[in-house]
């Protein structure tokens, strides 16, 4: 099992969630997010003053998925997410240790689904 977090950029959250449904991957979380990398953010001026602004918006999405899942899941966030332009964000895979669905008390691969 991995957990899967990716940031992207907000305007791309309908193709990545559509490329994810190609994909047969229906369940994550989405949060929005502050963060800032390589685009280093920009500058702008309110009222008369000069504003840095370096934590640019993005989409940070959550999927727990089982193993056989986890390449189609990066390949979808991918092909939804590219744009070839700075920014385009980050994918972090990690370890998931244990799953819970509290409903039914299943545990492990079965609880994820």
């Amino acid at each position: 099992m991995k957990l899967i977090i990716a940031y992207i950029q907000p305007e791309r959250l309908n193709a990545v969630k559509q490329a994810l449904y190609e994909a047969e991957v229906f369940k994550m979380s989405v949060t929005n997010a502050l963060g800032c990398g390589q685009q280093k953010g920009y500058h702008e001026s309110y009222r008369g003053a000069d504003v840095e602004v370096n934590l640019l918006k993005k989409v940070r999405l959550e999927i727990a998925v089982n193993d056989a899942f986890v390449k189609p899941t990066l390949d979808a966030i991918i092909k939804g997410a590219r744009t070839g332009r700075i920014g385009d964000g980050k994918i972090f895979v990690m370890p998931l240790e244990e799953c819970y669905r509290i409903r039914t008390g299943e545990t492990g691969s079965p609880a994820i689904g």
